[in-house]
């Protein structure tokens, strides 16, 4: 009788130290990461397998403007950040693509990749009157470490803007190379043009937008590989997901992204 009051008395204390212990776990995940807020031109801050770039490499296109990006979290493989910007001027040109930048992973043929897992959550302060996009952007090139061959783009937004095509209707309008392709859950179109450097393929959906995408990028790189002539044997040289800023006024914010390369 005493040793069964013991057992009843402990059961209490081991649940409790369970939970406990499974709380403090999930806490041990929670890196602590620099949130400096960076404004410079080409500045960045690396956390984990990230980097937050600020990258304005358009900004002396604009007649006036800034912006300021900040990491607010990590939490294991997951990160949180944000961009303030403004831009005027020059309503068609890119003036920014705060981005966070995956480092660990590329450098591989496509041939050797099997799966590219990523989760991203997002919203955008305003887009009245504003002009911009939300996109993965990948490199890839013939050799590792190489010049740009390919830009492939996977467009989570249009926000009054539009993709680089090789031709355009009489309204002015980008027109795809392939219509209705369904990926990932989604019907996209398929875009394709030059920027003067390298080809860009952008996919962009049919209609509406993705605040909360969790999928795989790899089938959008498959696709080309599979139907548009572009090689396995090229190399991922890079792996961004960001906004890219054409003129308004916002804050657009992450409050989840994670990607790997399998």
């Amino acid at each position: 009788m005493f040793f069964l009051s013991f057992l009843l008395l402990l059961i209490p204390f081991v649940s409790s130290t369970s939970h406990y212990s499974s709380v403090r776990m999930h806490k041990v995940h929670v890196r602590s990461v620099d949130t400096t807020a960076i404004t410079g031109q080409y500045d960045s801050v690396n956390a984990g397998q990230y980097s937050l770039l600020n990258d304005l490499w358009g900004k002396y296109d604009a007649s006036s403007g800034s912006q300021t990006s900040q990491i607010t979290s990590m939490s294991g493989s997951t990160i949180a950040w944000k961009t303030t910007w403004n831009w005027a001027g020059a309503p068609n040109q890119v003036k920014s693509f705060a981005n966070i930048q995956l480092n660990t992973g590329i450098n591989q043929q496509l041939s050797a990749i099997s799966s590219m897992p990523t989760s991203w959550k997002w919203k955008q302060s305003n887009n009245a009157a504003v002009v911009a996009d939300v996109a993965y952007d990948l490199f890839t090139s013939y050799t590792a470490g190489g010049s740009n061959v390919n830009e492939i783009m996977i467009w989570l937004a249009n926000i009054n803007s539009g993709p680089i095509s090789a031709e355009y209707n009489a309204q002015g309008q980008a027109v795809p190379i392939v219509t209705n392709i369904s990926l990932e859950g989604y019907t996209w179109n398929l875009y394709s043009g030059s920027n003067g450097v390298n080809q860009v393929y952008s996919f962009l959906l049919t209609n509406g937008t993705i605040k909360s995408f969790k999928g795989d990028v790899y089938p959008f790189l498959s696709y080309l590989t599979d139907n548009e002539g572009m090689s396995s044997s090229q190399y991922l040289i890079c792996a961004q997901a960001g906004t890219e800023a054409i003129s308004g006024t916002t804050t657009f914010t992450t409050s989840a992204y994670s990607l790997a390369i399998n």
